[in-house]
């Protein structure tokens, strides 16, 4: 291991930076030497440059995989090389501003119920139920779920924080009768080996077959169930900030996405007014 890359593990892990950060960033950093052939503590504000036109035209990566580079770079001029700033101007390609195709309420009890698995069954039902991201899913213990509280623990979820999401009494009852058929332990919800957990990579071929065998073709992977869970608690009347909270959002500005595209639809149905029709009512 070279003394640089020593250095910025130890500077993350300083930080309690996650597993998948540390991977992102000294990718981004290691793209970066690869590109130019040279040490990175060898390469000026010019190189740096270069090598985000190189990600953005030639490579074409979106915006977001763009600032994901970024972080990680900015991170290891600043914390390893001691840069008193990154003053490094850098064009990042624009991130285009999408509508998801939201599922329904009908379409989630559909995907749910074309997984002939009962342990699939309920690895999707949770995953809605709490609205939890795939990773913090395959994480869960059966000793983060608190019957008498109704509350499940996300421990070290994005950002490295913990939370607690309530669990209905409908979801907590399947949990128990899935606990009682299985006997998970510790991982509520085991991979082949029983002493590990199941892979992010299975949980998302489950939601992909049991989508296409409910016959949804909205496009969306297993993200999809945490962003009905989102708007489908708006629309119930859950307050933004209590959803943020649920939903382990460090910004309420992440949260408030869900708000615009529930009044979005809301305003679609207004929207059909029948504005000629009023005119004949005019005397």
């Amino acid at each position: 291991m070279s003394p640089l890359r020593k250095q910025m593990i130890e500077a993350m892990r300083q930080r309690g930076f996650s597993v998948r950060t540390h991977e992102s960033y000294l990718g981004a950093v290691r793209e970066l030497a690869r590109y130019h052939g040279r040490s990175p503590d060898e390469l000026g504000v010019a190189e740096v440059q270069a090598f985000f036109a190189h990600l953005a035209l030639e490579r074409e990566l979106s915006g977001a995989s763009c600032r994901l580079y970024l972080n990680g770079v900015r991170f290891f001029y600043l914390h390893v090389l001691g840069w008193s700033a990154f003053d490094v101007p850098v064009t990042i390609p624009k991130k285009p501003q999408r509508i998801p195709e939201l599922l329904t309420r009908a379409e989630v009890a559909r995907i749910v119920r074309a997984s002939e698995n009962p342990k699939h069954r309920m690895v999707l039902t949770t995953c809605y139920g709490c609205g939890l991201r795939v990773s913090e899913l395959v994480a869960v213990q059966v000793r983060h779920i608190d019957g008498e509280r109704r509350v499940l623990r996300v421990e070290q979820g994005k950002g490295a924080k913990d939370r607690l999401v309530l669990v209905s009494e409908t979801l907590l009852g399947q949990l128990r009768g899935y606990w009682k058929r299985y006997r998970p332990r510790p991982w509520l919800f085991p991979g082949a080996l029983p002493d590990e957990p199941m892979a992010v990579t299975t949980v998302q071929r489950v939601f992909q077959r049991a989508k296409q065998r409910a016959g949804i073709e909205k496009v969306g992977g297993i993200h999809s169930l945490r962003h009905a869970y989102a708007t489908h608690q708006l629309e119930a009347g859950t307050p933004v900030h209590a959803l943020q909270r649920l939903l382990g959002h460090g910004n309420l500005n992440s949260t408030m996405r869900y708000v615009h595209w529930v009044l979005g639809d809301r305003e679609g149905e207004s929207g059909r007014v029948d504005l000629v029709g009023a005119l004949e009512a005019v005397r």
